[in-house]
């Protein structure tokens, strides 16, 4: 076939085969390419014509082959998995047609997830632990014996969403019952993969194969949940960069050498050698790589974006893999990255609408492309036929170029009810994705320390979020309310309002943050509303007011009685410790939002000040002299759990291993890690309330995100600075066990955590001593921390010394 003219035929019509026609039209070999069934995108590529009657089920193998030697095709190319699982090769085998793609047989690496796991034991391919079952009984039973978190897999292909990963032991059940009894994915979960959870950073390598030679294209990585901030349900891809930062040449050797070439050397040590394109499902964890699963067909949406970047005539590379040559080429990707977004119908991955017309504005981006999936023609008008209807890619030397370029791109394209994904490289676009990627980017060194950016969260970007609404928010001023933002409650006094004597109203509102994950991941729910109402209540007292009701809203995907009645007796608890009445609330299940089995918390409490008494922090009584003390914190409370997670992933820690930074034995499990991390967040509201009613204090600061350096100047007049010495309280064990373990800077651990104190109160120096008494007699645990200064031209607000103690002790 050297040199010879090329009649192919391309079975498929998603972007995968649109991208895949696209560069198969550039080889100069190509005398026509044939789509069957094609898109309205492959429609519109140069020396290519669609067959729309051409379907690829096993019935129509016969249809297509018949087609195949009418049309003097000399070369076949598979896009989906279905017709391989289904044995399509051996159609044109037999019939002398050259075929690029595996055997029926080497197909089960994706047709049985309990065949390829079985496969990777047999030949020390590293994966997760596993178990498969047949019998729901057994694998239910499994379940509730297990020791680790589970990942549950249908054994057989589901369009990519056989798989799920539930973040409680309920969910898991009902995850199985719906894949083994109801048949949610159908034939697919007759057997199940009940296999440990792992974590870690994921990557796909696409490689060509010819039974004993591997080359991959770069390592890409995709994001497979629906919403952004990978939440929501498994989808075939809602978009994908590549090469992704995390994979240096030192892992991508690894890879090849403990996971791909022993794929490849088992199969074809089992008489079933692979042909064709090996897509493997790589997770880096702690321990090094690990296989997810195997694909033998190329991905969906990784294909768009590795084309762009591959530099050889693909039908070259496809034809050194069918005659078993592929060592003579030499695979090249040109630098750069490239980055695809997906657009997706309304409702997808559930049911969604076809039909609605597409429109495409012109682009004049250089190095972008748009590749059709769900789309067919209809009468000359673009319509919406899929799921996933389009996707837009750009190639360029930067990441954070390709991204935006992409997205430029996407915003040509309308369809009614499309959505798509505003956060794709999210994980490579953090403050060090630029940096040289670490050998084992999920256990490096703690010289590369962990931030609160790394996880996800920027301290500086809320900052700056609330300077930039402060103006609109001060346009809704009226009598009794000055509409400032940015202090701990909002104040409303109903005298300026009209009522004379009436007192001032503080309000404030919060939330628990990700240490809800936490509490998913232990399907324990019993103190989660106590952080809820301290959260809330904390911001209301240190502005002097008591609070008077509280409000919830409890935000899920679908309502779990026993949950959320958990939930709800946490809120009672910390009503009670509060002083504060519960008076309503709010549920709403919101299944296109939230994963089943999660929930999100929402607080609003609303406190009053007598009328004549000053809302704190008196900033004007405040001078240089005046005493700081610290209220211990009960530890970590309900800030920072992004990078606390984080953290116990590159440990290794599970959730319920015993805690490393407690002191008495965990026989009981009481200090597993999970119900350590889970200890709630203190109420401060009795203690502050019997000091303020006694005029003994100027302000206090209730020490949530942002730390110690980001919450005291929030009570304090310009002029002066709260000089803090480190070193007059013990850091509790916790956090210096984070430090160490996540090798995170000082600075950062303060702006991030409490330290060990929740809360900060300013007082006059001669009541010092009767402020403590107070404070002290109603159960706190009180340090002088420091003072007072005057505050230099352009000086902090908070200075912070004798932290180099914090690296002292037990870690």
């Amino acid at each position: 076939m050297a040199g010879e003219s090329l009649r192919v035929l391309l079975v498929g019509n998603g972007g995968r085969e649109h991208a895949l026609a696209w560069k198969l039209s550039q080889s100069p070999r190509l005398e026509k390419l044939y789509v069957a069934p094609g898109n309205g995108g492959t429609s519109q590529v140069a020396k290519t014509e669609n067959v729309p009657y051409l379907k690829y089920k096993p019935e129509n193998f016969v249809d297509l082959l018949k087609f195949a030697r009418e049309s003097r095709i000399n070369l076949v190319v598979i896009g989906p998995e279905a017709p391989l699982v289904e044995g399509i090769e051996q159609t044109f085998r037999t019939a002398g047609i050259e075929f690029y793609g595996p055997t029926k047989a080497a197909a089960q690496l994706e047709a049985s997830k309990t065949w390829a796991k079985d496969f990777m034991a047999r030949h020390s391919i590293p994966t997760a632990k596993y178990r498969n079952f047949k019998d729901y009984d057994k694998a239910r039973q499994y379940l509730v014996e297990v020791a680790y978190d589970v990942v549950i897999k249908c054994t057989g292909i589901a369009a990519g969403k056989g798989v799920v990963l539930p973040s409680s032991r309920d969910e898991a059940q009902e995850a199985l019952k719906e894949i083994m009894l109801d048949k949610k994915f159908g034939s697919a979960g007759d057997e199940v993969v009940i296999e440990e959870f792992l974590t870690g950073q994921e990557l796909s390598f696409l490689s060509f194969v010819d039974g004993y030679t591997i080359k991959s294209l770069v390592p890409a990585q995709d994001h497979k949940q629906v919403f952004d901030n990978d939440l929501g349900p498994n989808t075939g891809g809602m978009g994908c960069y590549a090469p992704a930062p995390i994979a240096d040449a030192k892992l991508i050797e690894e890879v090849h050498r403990t996971i791909l070439q022993p794929t490849v050397d088992g199969m074809r040590k089992e008489r079933i050698p692979f042909k064709g394109l090996l897509f493997t499902g790589i997770m880096v964890t702690p321990e090094g790589p690990k296989t997810l699963e195997y694909n033998t067909r190329f991905g969906d949406p990784e294909t768009e974006t590795l084309l762009p970047l591959l530099e050889n005539d693909l039908i070259e590379v496809l034809l050194a893999c069918t005659g078993s040559y592929l060592d003579t080429i030499d695979v090249k990707c040109k630098p750069g990255y490239s980055v695809t977004v997906v657009a997706a119908a309304g409702g997808y991955p559930d049911s969604y609408k076809t039909g609605n017309t597409v429109s495409i504005s012109s682009s004049s981006i250089d190095d972008t492309y748009i590749f059709h999936a769900g789309t067919s023609m209809d009468s000359g008008t673009l319509k919406t036929a899929g799921g996933r209807v389009i996707t837009a890619t750009a190639v360029s030397q930067s990441l954070r170029t390709s991204v935006d370029r992409a997205y430029e791109v996407l915003s040509t394209i309308h369809f009614e009810g499309m959505h798509f994904r505003k956060d794709i490289a999210h994980r490579a676009l953090s403050p060090k994705a630029s940096d040289p990627p670490p050998s084992d980017p999920s256990f490096s060194d703690p010289k590369d320390g962990l931030t609160y950016a790394d996880a996800g969260v920027s301290i500086d970007q809320g900052n700056s979020f609330v300077s930039l609404i402060n103006r609109p928010v001060a346009s809704t001023r009226r009598p009794g309310a000055s509409a400032d933002v940015g202090g701990f409650g909002g104040t409303f006094s109903l005298h300026e309002a009209g009522f004379p004597g009436a007192p001032t109203l503080v309000a404030g509102t919060d939330g628990v943050g990700t240490k809800l994950k936490i509490a998913h991941r232990m399907n324990k729910h019993d103190t989660i509303g106590i952080d809820l109402v301290a959260m809330c209540v904390n911001d209301v007292v240190v502005m002097g007011a008591a609070p008077l009701f509280f409000l919830d809203t409890f935000s899920c995907h679908k309502l779990a009685p026993e949950v959320a009645l958990d939930v709800v007796k946490g809120i009672v608890s910390g009503c009670k410790s509060a002083g504060a009445a519960l008076v309503g609330g709010e549920t709403a299940e919101m299944g296109d939002i939230y994963r089943p089995g999660e929930y999100d918390l929402v607080g609003f409490t609303v406190g009053a000040i007598a009328h004549g008494r000053k809302v704190l922090p008196d900033k004007e009584a405040m001078k240089q002299g005046d005493v700081l003390l610290g209220l211990a914190s009960d530890g970590l409370h309900s800030n920072g759990f992004s990078l606390v997670q984080k953290i116990v992933e590159r440990a290794g820690l599970g959730y319920t291993d015993p805690a490393p930074w407690e002191e008495e034995d965990d026989r009981d499990g009481s200090n597993a890690v999970g119900k350590s991390l889970l200890r709630p967040t203190r109420i401060y509201v009795s203690s502050l309330l019997a000091a303020i009613d006694q005029n003994l204090i100027k302000g206090a600061a209730h020490i949530t995100g942002g730390g110690l350096v980001d919450n005291v100047p929030r009570v304090l007049p310009k002029n002066l600075t709260a000089e803090i010495d480190a070193r007059s309280w013990e850091v509790p064990n916790v956090f210096r066990w984070l430090k160490k373990a996540g090798g995170v800077e000082k600075e950062e651990m303060n702006r991030v955590f409490n330290m060990g104190i929740g809360m900060v109160v300013v007082a006059a120096e001669e009541y010092m001593v009767q402020v403590r008494e107070v404070l002290e007699g109603k159960g706190e645990k009180v340090m002088s921390i420091g003072r007072l200064v005057q505050r230099g031209e352009g000086g902090e607000g908070c200075v912070i010394t004798g932290m180099e103690g914090w690296d002292e002790g037990r870690g």
